[in-house]
């Protein structure tokens, strides 16, 4: 059976049975059907977080398809529970452009995933929706503060920085004109858009710790310049209160179940290549005062989401994760030693070894954050026993202990070594996570770092338009704030092209966004986009809803 069909073969307990599970009476429940509830802010519980056990699940390098990071985390979660501990899934909620597009849905895989799986992956909760509306009241006030002459706010439209967003890819709306049709349709100006996943608000949403904190970051978030050069941030245009209404349901963590039953909670879903790349500050602190062990994930390779999630989110949060697990698969390894998309089922110990050397350098980079990682070996039905020892030896030369998962096919019942292995590793306390970085550094300093130390690159190079933003940020006294680099996910460089372990290259910086409201600043390298593009056979193609609507079709 494929994704959809094990989903749908499975019959879920009401959301309250898996909420005792946690200890969370019934009344507390803000139900969105018969199997997905919303949790209140009241849960979390500062003194129980600070004595359960954080961890992250990351990968190497991936192939277009992804490694299946959150299908490792969801059995990871499982083979915990099936081992004895009590442990919650605390996972990113999907986005609709990747799940008709090309990477499809990301509620896991196989024997592996949450579930109601199609609600999941569809419009879930709304909470999508609630931060595009949010986004989108701002950049109407926006243009309706231009239009209005007698406004006390003279923004200058050449100068907005906020752009709308939609919850799809549409490579057609990243530039436009907007405004056309004359003085009553507002000021003709340039504009464009960002997928939802890389709205600021997404990131505001997912590192606030309540809804006052919500209201202040909105308040601070950077929309333009006047016309005498003076920064207007969304305060000014009194859009706060407002904005935090339309997200006042969308700030609670969703709570759903897991294929065999465990508590999972979903909430917030910013893309890692263009964001931060991790679930909510508040999602994980309520995990981790309802639980003894938490695991989640963070998107892409562990340069980018792992980056992020420990150099922003942890420091912002106060969050020490107390293991690292890292996901690699055989096929990922043969790509990064040469091999073709036609060949990357086929094996090859030659490919496998030459591949290595990506794995390699994200197990160095997890030592430099003070982590022993567990590399996760996502098994797949083409993956040799040979290349699998091979794999186990090249980690274990590296003090790494590598562990076969078969989450997709088994469950729980295929990640229980990989559970031991990682209690193993809190267990043994060699773990302890230190920054990268620290955030007074100046800007320059802390991508330098970022560059050289995570991506292995030679030197950073900045076009002039970099440059200047790098005086507007001095400027606005925003140098504090960390880096979130925006970055293919294809590549330790900014070129795609690049894969395995590329030395001597250089990264350039195109551009900033600065995102105040969130607090971080956003290096755009290369080509990188936020508002990507279907691919030329979208994954929409063969999905199907019959008369009953019953979904087929849905990964």
């Amino acid at each position: 059976m494929n994704d959809i069909e094990i989903a749908q073969s499975i019959a879920l307990q009401p959301i309250a049975q898996i909420a005792e599970k946690l200890n969370i009476p019934e009344e507390l429940l803000e139900y969105y059907g018969r199997d997905k509830s919303k949790l209140p802010l009241s849960l979390i519980d500062f003194d129980k977080i600070e004595k359960s056990n954080l961890i992250l699940v990351t990968a190497m390098t991936p192939t277009p398809a992804g490694e299946g990071k959150t299908t490792i985390s969801i059995g990871l979660n499982e083979g915990l529970n099936k081992i004895g501990k009590k442990s919650v899934a605390v996972l990113r909620e999907p986005s609709l452009g990747p799940v008709f597009g090309i990477k499809g849905g990301a509620a896991g895989g196989g024997y592996s995933q949450v579930v109601p799986m199609e609600d999941i992956n569809l419009h879930f909760t709304g909470d999508f929706s609630a931060v595009e509306k949010a986004n989108n009241f701002l950049a109407a006030i926006i243009d309706n503060v231009i239009q209005n002459p007698k406004h006390e706010v003279k923004i200058d439209p050449r100068t907005v920085l906020w752009k709308r967003v939609i919850d799809m890819n549409d490579r057609s709306l990243r530039e436009i004109i907007i405004g056309i049709g004359g003085k009553a349709n507002g000021v003709m100006r340039s504009d464009g858009f960002n997928i939802t996943a890389a709205s600021e608000i997404m990131a505001i949403l997912c590192l606030s710790n309540d809804l006052q904190s919500l209201k202040e970051k909105i308040g601070n978030i950077l929309v333009g310049f006047t016309y005498s050069n003076e920064p207007v941030y969304a305060r000014d245009l009194k859009v706060q209160e407002a904005m935090a209404i339309l997200l006042k349901d969308a700030i609670k963590p969703n709570l759903v179940q897991t294929l065999e039953g465990n508590p999972a909670i979903l909430h917030g879903g910013p893309f890692a290549n263009i964001a931060q790349g991790t679930n909510s500050l508040i999602a994980t602190r309520m995990g981790l005062s309802l639980a003894d062990y938490v695991v989640t994930e963070a998107g892409f390779g562990a340069d980018l989401g792992a980056e992020k999630f420990l150099d922003i989110k942890c420091v912002y949060g106060n969050l020490k994760p107390k293991a690292m697990v890292i996901v690699a698969t055989i096929r990922a390894l043969r790509h990064h030693g040469g091999a073709s998309p036609e060949e990357l089922n086929t094996p090859s110990l030659e490919r496998v070894e030459k591949g290595f050397v990506n794995l390699q350098k994200h197990i160095e980079n997890a030592k430099t954050f003070g982590f022993n990682p567990v590399v996760a070996i996502n098994h797949f039905i083409k993956d040799t026993q040979e290349e699998i020892e091979l794999l186990q030896k090249m980690c274990a030369d590296m003090d790494v202990k590598a562990v076969v998962s078969k989450a997709w096919e088994l469950g729980g019942n295929g990640t229980q070594d990989l559970a031991r292995a990682v209690v193993s590793e809190i267990e043994s306390e060699k773990s302890n996570f230190k920054p990268l970085y620290d955030h007074a550094k100046s800007p320059k300093e802390k991508i330098e770092t970022i560059a050289k130390t995570i991506y292995g690159a030679e030197s950073v190079e900045y076009s002039p338009k970099a440059l200047e933003g790098l005086k507007r940020i001095e400027k606005l006294g925003l140098s504090n704030l960390p880096i979130c680099m925006a970055k293919t996910q294809k590549s330790f460089s900014d070129n795609e092209k690049k894969i395995g372990r590329p030395t001597g290259f250089a990264v350039t910086v195109r551009e900033f966004e600065i995102a105040a409201g969130a607090g971080f600043l956003i290096p755009i390298l290369g080509n990188m986009m936020r508002m990507p593009g279907l691919p030329s056979v979208p994954a929409s193609e063969g999905m199907h809803i019959d008369d009953n609507g019953v979904i087929s079709g849905l990964s």
